[in-house]
């Protein structure tokens, strides 16, 4: 087993962000680890969408304008989007995070941090001026908002947003605000009052467990979507990606239920963490750990060939997914357990 000041930035990913859900990593870090090796690394609903057959035909012809059409009707209804926005399909959020810069006004730029890097990258990639701060930055013509954020969970009411997009709008901007954790709590959505100047990026396969689908969405004003549209090319989702994401979106029961027991989840994996540090927040499916600990914690964990989150900026905190099945609480359990021996006296 390797020790925590062993493990350094040098041990991941060249371009300097870390990312969860990279096992390849995980058996670098750890190669004489146990398997099979838990993920806990992402927030990713562990419970996934069941999948159906799929008919041949989806995998042997080109997506259809009908199947892209069926896909949006299930995405406007499920999100609850206006009838004079515009929304836009493609293969996972993350293009869209890229494009966006490339479509959107002039101007400084800020994201309400810390959140997910990948935002504040994309938009330096593009030449923008960027600014991270805790506070929506006064000066900013566009701000990038992540509600619920990731990793901490924190939530801007819908009144505040709605302030925010004005802000922006008053100074020709633009409001980015990712709601990729909204599924499970609706309530929170800035749709379907959505105001002038906002686009919203939702995210398909985190909460339906499908993340290798690859699908996300952009909602906002009709000529905006209509560039991303174009930006993105034709046949840009994979058609087994839109019949699945169509189905999935449209069967309310599954999303309800799923909301229900990853929260009982997310309160269980709450009684774990609670002794071993502070519980910052986070959303049902992942919670963050505070804790001086969390280096060594880390290395425990990984020893146990149970793989968490950590952080460049913030090396107190731990984020954890949820657990799968019985057999992985109980490792985590273990491995939580293990650990607190170690730190004991007595032990």
């Amino acid at each position: 087993m390797r020790s925590a000041g062993a493990i350094g930035a040098g041990d991941l990913a060249e371009d300097g962000i870390w990312h969860g859900g990279d096992l390849a990593t995980a058996r670098a870090l750890f190669p004489d680890a146990p398997g099979p090796w838990i993920d806990l690394s992402t927030g990713i609903n562990p419970i996934p969408y069941p999948l159906p057959e799929l008919p041949l035909s989806l995998w042997t012809r080109l997506p259809g304008a009908d199947d892209e059409a069926a896909l949006l009707a299930a995405a406007r209804a499920a999100y609850r989007v206006p009838g004079d926005a515009g929304i836009v399909a493609a293969p996972g959020t993350q293009i869209l995070i890229e494009l966006l810069p490339r479509l959107a006004p002039a101007g400084p730029v800020a994201i309400l941090g810390p959140t997910y890097a990948e935002h504040a990258h994309a938009w330096r990639k593009a030449g923008y001026v960027v600014t991270e701060a805790a506070r929506p930055e006064a000066a900013a013509a566009t701000l990038v908002v992540v509600n619920p954020n990731n990793p901490d969970g924190r939530l801007l009411a819908r009144a505040e947003i709605a302030e925010l997009a004005a802000r922006c709008a008053a100074r020709g901007g633009l409001l980015v605000v990712d709601e990729a954790f909204a599924d499970f709590t609706p309530e929170t959505s800035i749709l379907p009052d959505l105001p002038a100047g906002v686009v919203v990026l939702r995210s398909f396969g985190k909460t339906y467990g499908l993340a290798g689908l690859r699908l996300g969405f952009a909602i906002g004003a009709p000529d905006l979507m209509a560039r991303l549209a174009a930006a993105l090319g034709p046949w840009s989702v994979a058609g087994p990606a839109l019949h699945l994401g169509a189905r999935a979106l449209a069967d309310a029961a599954w999303l309800a239920d799923a909301g229900e027991a990853r929260a009982r989840d997310a309160a269980r994996l709450d009684a774990l963490l609670a002794p071993r540090g502070r519980i910052v927040g986070g959303t049902s499916l992942f919670r963050l750990l505070e804790t001086p600990a969390a280096p060594a914690l880390f290395v425990r964990l990984g020893g146990h060939g149970i793989y968490v989150r950590r952080f460049q900026n913030a090396p107190d905190r731990l984020r954890f997914g949820l657990p799968g099945d019985e057999a992985a609480w109980s490792r985590l359990q273990q491995a939580l357990a293990a650990d607190v021996r170690q730190a004991s006296p007595s032990a």
